[in-house]
């Protein structure tokens, strides 16, 4: 088993399992931005998410489970980052997006933090399914109140953070999940040090 350092204990109950609901998601949080920022009434929100389907998903619940984790990830922010998601270009609308995730689920800001960050000071070309395997009984340690997953919902979760640090860019794939240099986008950057973001700049700045 690899060894990690152990990371202060933090509060109880921190660790959820809502990031098996989607990954980064962007097109579908520039709608939600958009949604959002013209403050549309609840009433124009039931409308855009389940009559006009705004998400495409294929069921109704589909459409409220995702309207809803997508809306709790960006209302952990403020308009001026919902603005870089909805009208960003390239990276801009990718590290706006994943600035909000992280400040959602802290699963995977400390994953970035403290494990991702660790392989990059080590040189290791790679990640591996088994630090996330590790990395979650190091969770179990600091969050005693964390469910008890099942080896299905660990999966999915391995999976979805794996997708994340694809499309954000720290690996090549999920599939090769070789480490690359990140340069997180400088609009994100200013907004996260304006609004002292900062353990969301400790997270997602852990590339060399």
């Amino acid at each position: 088993m690899i060894q990690l350092s152990k990371p202060p204990r933090s509060k109880p109950g921190i660790y959820k399992a809502d990031l098996t609901a989607g990954s980064l998601k962007i097109p579908e949080s520039r709608i939600v931005a958009d949604l959002l920022l013209r403050d549309v009434s609840p009433e124009d929100w039931k409308t855009a998410v389940y009559s006009e389907n705004i998400l495409q998903s294929k069921t109704y619940e589909t459409s409220r489970r995702l309207a809803n984790l997508i809306r709790s990830r960006l209302q952990t922010m403020e308009p001026p980052l919902w603005k870089l998601i909805r009208d960003g270009k390239g990276n801009v609308a990718t590290h706006a997006a994943l600035a909000a995730v992280v400040k959602h689920s802290q699963l995977l800001g400390d994953f970035l933090q403290f494990i991702v960050a660790e392989q990059y000071r080590l040189f290791s070309p790679t990640l591996s399914h088994r630090h996330f395997a590790d990395y979650l009984e190091t969770c179990r340690e600091r969050d005693p109140e964390m469910q008890q997953w099942n080896e299905s919902t660990c999966k999915r979760l391995r999976s979805s953070v794996f997708q994340i640090l694809a499309q954000a860019g720290y690996i090549d794939s999920t599939r090769g999940c070789r480490l690359q240099t990140v340069h997180i986008a400088e609009q994100v950057l200013a907004y996260l040090k304006s609004h002292q973001e900062d353990y969301v700049l400790r997270c997602i700045q852990v590339s060399p």
